[in-house]
């Protein structure tokens, strides 16, 4: 999955994403323990995918407490 795809996804969206991708990861262990699985490079490719995932989460989180900060300190300015 690329950044871009992910980065148009809502918050909502990229949650279920995020429980599909380490369901995928999970069940590629298991195939993995039990030797059925012929590329295990696919575990590291849904592992960065889940890594994008909440990094874009997270930036999204952050963003909205820097607003809310903002609308604070334009509150406490008003009232001077």
């Amino acid at each position: 999955m690329k950044l871009k795809e992910i980065r148009e996804k809502s918050s909502p969206e990229l949650t279920k994403t995020l429980k599909i991708e380490r369901e995928k990861v999970r069940d590629l262990r298991f195939k993995d323990a039990n030797k059925q699985v012929k590329n295990v490079r696919d575990i590291r490719s849904h592992k960065k995918d889940i890594a994008r995932i909440l990094t874009i989460l997270e930036q999204r989180k952050s963003e909205e407490n820097v607003k809310e900060v903002k609308k604070e300190e334009v509150k406490k300015e008003d009232k001077n």
